[in-house]
C-alpha cells in the first residue's frame, strides 16, 4: 500500500508491505540514482537479526554504519561519531542515508541528515512497530541528559520504505512500546478503531491484521502533518499521552522504560486530566487501565518517582508556554485538545494516579 505524505516542505510516500523491500527501493530508484553515494546506518541489535534478509535486498551498492543500540544512539557522542564517518567517507550533499531501524535510529539519522552539509537526503526502513508513527512526520532529534528530543530539527525523509518483515523479531518489550502509539492514535481519532483494539491485548495482532492498524494510524499522522507540519496547532494532538510519559521516561533514564511504555502511562494520567474538561469518565480511565495492564505496561515505574521528580521533567515539555504545562487531553475519543494546567492541578491528578493503580493491584 502506498500513503502520501503532503507537507508544505516536501511530498514524499510510505510504502507498506510484506517481504517488499525490493520493490518498493525499486519505487525511489530515480531518488537513489542521483545520489552519488548510498550509507547504511543502523544498529547493533537490528544488524544481527536483519544482516542477511537487508543485504539479499538492497540491490544498489553501499556502505553500512553499526551504531549502539537503543537510546545510546540518540547520544551528542553518537550523533558526533556519525557526522566524524561522513566525514571519512567523503559525503558530499548528494550522498544519501538510509536508517535502517526503530524510532532511536530513525531520530538520529534524520537529525544527522538535516544537520550534515546543512541538509542531504535520507530515507527511512523502520524495524519496529513504534516507527510506523516516528518514522512519519519530518521529527528528528536526539537526547540531551537534562530532556529527551530537545535538539533536532522539522526534516522530511525522501520516502519511507516500511515492510513489516521486519517485526516478526521484535520482543514483546518492543511489541508494547510501538501498539501504545497505534492506540494514541486511535484514541485521537476514531472511537470504532479504538474498540477493535481494546478488544484484545498488543501481543494478538500479527501479518495483515498487525499491516492494517499500522496504515491507519499513518494516515492518521499523514492528515495531522499535512495540515501542521511544525507542531504550530494541531500537530500537537499528535503528543496525547506524552507529556507525563516523557518525564516518566527521562526521569528513569532513557532506555529503562521504552518510549511506548511511557506514553501508555501518560496516556491514563490524561485521560484521568481529561475526566475534569470533557466527556469521558472514570469507567472510561478504568477501561483503558485494564486493558493496558492485560498487556504488560510497566505501571510499577511511576512509584519511582515522586511528582516533584516529574515535574521537573514536564516543565521541560516543548509545549510548556510562559512557564505554564500545555496537556493535550480528550473531550471524547477523537476530539483532543489543549489544555492549560496548573501544576497544583497536574499534582492532584497524580496523586489520582497512583491511587488508581493502588486500587486495580490490590
Amino acid at each position: 500500500m502506498i500513503i502520501p505524505i503532503e507537507t508544505p516542505s516536501h511530498s514524499y510516500e510510505v510504502s507498506i508491505g510484506e517481504r517488499h523491500l525490493t520493490e518498493a527501493l525499486q519505487s525511489i530508484k530515480e531518488k537513489i540514482e542521483h545520489a552519488d553515494q548510498l550509507i547504511m546506518l543502523t544498529d547493533e541489535n537490528v544488524w544481527h537479526y536483519h544482516q542477511d534478509y537487508f543485504e539479499k535486498n538492497f540491490p544498489f551498492e553501499h556502505q553500512v554504519h553499526v551504531m549502539p543500540a537503543g537510546e545510546a544512539c540518540k547520544t551528542f557522542e553518537n550523533y558526533m561519531n556519525v557526522q566524524t564517518y561522513l566525514l571519512e567517507q567523503k559525503a558530499t550533499r548528494k550522498t544519501m542515508l538510509f536508517a535502517l531501524g526503530g524510532g532511536a535510529v530513525g531520530d538520529l539519522v534524520g537529525f544527522v541528515a538535516a544537520s550534515y552539509m546543512r541538509g542531504i537526503p535520507f530515507v527511512q526502513i523502520p524495524t519496529t512497530i513504534l516507527a510506523h508513527d516516528s518514522a512519519v512526520g519530518g521529527k528528528t532529534a536526539i537526547n540531551h541528559p537534562l530532556g529527551k528530543n530537545m535538539i533536532g530539527a522539522f526534516y522530511q525523509p525522501q520516502a519511507v520504505l516500511y515492510d513489516i518483515h521486519f517485526l516478526t523479531t521484535l520482543p514483546k518489550r518492543e511489541v508494547r512500546s510501538g501498539m501504545a502509539e497505534t492506540v494514541k492514535h486511535a484514541l485521537i481519532s476514531n472511537d470504532e478503531w479504538l474498540s477493535q483494539l481494546l478488544a484484545h491485548t498488543v501481543y494478538d495482532f500479527k501479518g495483515h491484521v498487525l499491516e492494517s492498524h499500522l496504515e491507519k494510524g499513518i494516515q492518521v499522522k499523514a492528515s495531522i502533518v499535512k495540515r501542521d507540519e511544525e507542531e504550530h496547532s494541531v500537530r500537537k494532538f499528535l503528543n496525547f499521552g506524552h507529556t507525563y510519559g516523557h518525564a516518566i521516561e527521562a526521569a528513569s533514564g532513557f532506555g529503562k522504560v521504552a518510549h511506548g511504555e511511557a506514553v501508555m502511562i501518560g496516556i491514563i494520567y490524561a485521560l484521568l486530566l481529561s475526566e475534569n474538561y470533557g466527556e469521558l469518565d472514570h469507567s472510561f480511565t478504568k477501561k483503558m487501565l485494564t486493558f493496558a495492564r492485560q498487556s504488560d505496561y510497566p505501571f510499577e515505574a511511576v512509584s519511582n518517582f515522586t511528582f516533584d521528580e516529574l515535574l521537573t521533567y514536564m516543565m521541560k515539555d516543548k509545549k510548556v508556554e510562559f512557564g505554564q504545562l500545555q496537556f493535550v487531553l480528550l473531550r471524547r475519543v477523537g476530539e483532543p485538545f489543549v489544555q492549560t494546567i496548573s501544576a497544583d492541578e497536574a499534582r492532584e491528578t497524580d496523586v489520582r494516579l497512583r491511587r488508581l493503580l493502588q486500587e486495580v493491584t490490590q
